[in-house]
């Protein structure tokens, strides 16, 4: 069972069906997660992959066995684990796994897990000690054995009446105007939340990709992908829609297009929601990720708030949210967290912000966003396969002595026209590069063009 432990990340678990994750694996680890963190009553939720039901009942048998009480959600996006995890926790409700790969293949499954009121369990929290517990033969034959006093309750939870409510009172929905949004699901958990949002909404709402399907029949649900994009663009042009919205499996990331089918990075919108959070938190402090800085630190400083940069990943940024009591936090990769929510990300919360944003201002994303692309123009997350991950950031930092440097995740390395940083992947055996300039694009394909020809000679 050694190969229980290929599967962990650095803050989830992620692998392939059957090779390194299956539903021995998985139950072992939710038998690890509840034993070190002594959970006794637990939220339970699966995405729309294939392997997901058959992984949930075999976790929800073994806990119930343990005396576990579990609140079964079903099919649901990892947020609304979140959200039922902190909502409930004055009620006794400990923990809760989410079955998911997010924007994995369709043979890949995994599970994220948070302890009491959403707080993650990382490498840093739990994760490693739980691994090294999964894979022991004599404490899972121990346990197997043992038997609780009684049976764990599972109460299935159909409504999502109360998440629901908990996103429409996140947003002024007074100031709301009528607006057409295309919405691409690609095949993921999104759907059903945007049809029990639609009627609370004054907008008329295109749908692509819109059933969970776990055979991913339009490909993998992962619009950070360049290839992955033309469908929403296409959409909103051809429709004439004022905002375009897709999703990744699980919805825990969301990405926009402004009105011309234009996909808007990560980065920008990380801007604009910063500047939105401290408009309602004067001197908020804000977090955000090492890849790209420049623009999110002059809109922080611009509007009197405190910007800190944090390691990669969901669970290194819950924890440093709670730590510095952060308003908010953005990846650029398009995870938004939010303190009103748990100190949790949201795939669902900054469209409707950005809507309310667009609403108010009468402004379009194209307006929002033109200036600051122009004055921090980005490469893009570039993704490149190699042999020796390790052997290729120090060949990189030997080629650039001179910048300041930083290695807060991966390498970044600072100069005063143009930055990048370098890192591993926590999820798939790529190298990930980005680029920024101070209003050059020109030197912008210099050095990307650059850093990439070293990378992946």
């Amino acid at each position: 069972m050694t190969r229980s432990l290929t599967c962990f990340t650095a803050y989830d678990v992620r692998g392939k069906i059957p090779d390194t994750f299956d539903e021995l694996i998985a139950q072992r680890i939710a038998l690890a997660f509840v034993e070190h963190c002594q959970v006794r009553k637990m939220v339970i939720g699966r995405d729309m992959r294939l392997s997901s039901p058959l992984l949930a009942e075999t976790i929800i048998a073994g806990l119930l066995a343990q005396g576990v009480d579990i609140i079964d959600l079903g099919l649901c996006g990892t947020e609304e684990v979140y959200h039922a995890v902190f909502s409930q926790a004055a009620d006794g409700v400990e923990g809760g796994i989410m079955i998911t790969a997010s924007h994995n293949p369709a043979e890949y499954n995994g599970m994220k897990i948070v302890q009491r009121e959403a707080r993650p369990v990382s490498s840093d929290s739990g994760l490693v000690e739980i691994a090294h517990m999964a894979a022991d033969d004599g404490w899972f034959a121990a346990i197997k054995e043992r038997r609780a006093d009684r049976a764990g309750s599972h109460i299935r939870v159909d409504s999502k009446n109360n998440y629901i409510q908990h996103l429409l009172s996140s947003v002024d929905c007074r100031v709301m105007r009528p607006m057409k949004l295309v919405v691409n699901a690609g095949n993921g958990c999104a759907g059903p939340i945007i049809d029990l949002l639609a009627p609370h909404l004054p907008f008329a709402i295109i749908r692509l990709h819109h059933e969970p399907d776990g055979h991913f029949p339009n490909g993998v649900p992962n619009p950070l992908l360049p290839e992955k994009r033309e469908a929403t663009a296409q959409a909103v042009r051809e429709h004439r829609a004022d905002l375009g919205i897709a999703w990744d499996g699980d919805f825990d990331r969301c990405f926009l297009y402004d009105e011309n089918g234009r996909f808007i990075e990560g980065y920008y919108i990380v801007g604009l929601l910063a500047e939105a959070m401290l408009q309602l938190h004067p001197g908020a402090t804000i977090l955000h990720d090492p890849r790209l800085i420049w623009n999110t630190r002059e809109i922080v400083a611009k509007g009197g708030g405190k910007p800190v940069m944090t390691r990669t990943g969901h669970a290194f940024i819950k924890e440093n949210m709670r730590a510095h009591d952060a308003v908010y936090g953005g990846e650029m990769s398009a995870h938004h967290y939010f303190r009103d929510f748990g100190y949790c990300d949201s795939g669902m919360l900054p469209w409707l912000l950005v809507c309310q944003l667009m609403s108010a201002s009468g402004a379009r994303l194209s307006t929002m966003c033109d200036e600051r692309m122009a004055a921090y123009p980005v490469s893009g997350e570039i993704n490149s396969m190699v042999q020796d991950p390790d052997q290729v950031i120090a060949t990189i930092e030997e080629r650039y002595p001179d910048g300041v440097r930083d290695h807060t995740d991966g390498l970044s390395v600072e100069y005063p026209r143009f930055r990048f940083n370098l890192r591993r992947s926590n999820t798939e055996p790529v190298l990930r590069l980005n680029v920024e300039t101070r209003g050059d694009e020109q030197l912008l394909r210099q050095i990307t063009e650059d850093l990439l020809h070293v990378i992946r000679s």
